[in-house]
């Protein structure tokens, strides 16, 4: 029965880690960011570069490897030693619990220098769409709105 509770928190864990992962790509908007004016410019890329995007670094992450790992150190032994092994448990789980979310939402990433029409050369950095596939001295939009940028075709 505790294999089944310990399975059972760890399976959570990483649905609450997945379920929070935000998409970077250009063609993804927050709620937030909806049915608000955006300003236009367009441009020219200049050069392309592979990068990768950092995975995100929350409490919850390590809160749900902490309780996974609580419970399934609580198995071990009994008495006073079952709640060393608790203790012991949670304070790995919650290590790896922060590893494992930042490692399951880091994504790669493409830096986007663009010579505008204005003649100022910028960069952007977004998550690779591979529905979207830039080109050096492609044209391209770049859409900015509540400070957040994107550059799309």
């Amino acid at each position: 029965m505790r294999k089944v509770i310990v399975f059972a928190a760890a399976l959570s864990a990483v649905s609450l880690v997945t379920g929070c992962a935000s998409s970077l790509t250009g063609d993804s908007y927050s709620r937030s960011d909806a049915r608000q004016v955006q300003t236009v410019r367009m441009g020219t890329i200049e050069s392309l570069r592979p990068v990768r995007i950092e995975g995100t670094k929350t409490p919850i992450g390590a809160g749900a490897g902490a309780a996974v790992g609580g419970i399934a150190g609580s198995t071990i032994g009994g008495g006073r030693g079952s709640a060393v092994a608790a203790v012991i448990g949670a304070v790995a789980g919650g290590l790896a619990g922060a590893a494992a979310e930042e490692g399951i939402t880091r994504t790669q990433g493409v830096e986007i220098t663009v010579r505008e029409d204005n003649g100022a050369l910028r960069a952007y950095v977004q998550a690779v769409n591979p529905n979207e596939i830039f080109r050096v001295g492609e044209r391209v939009r770049i859409t900015t709105v509540n400070g957040t940028s994107r550059v799309s075709h």
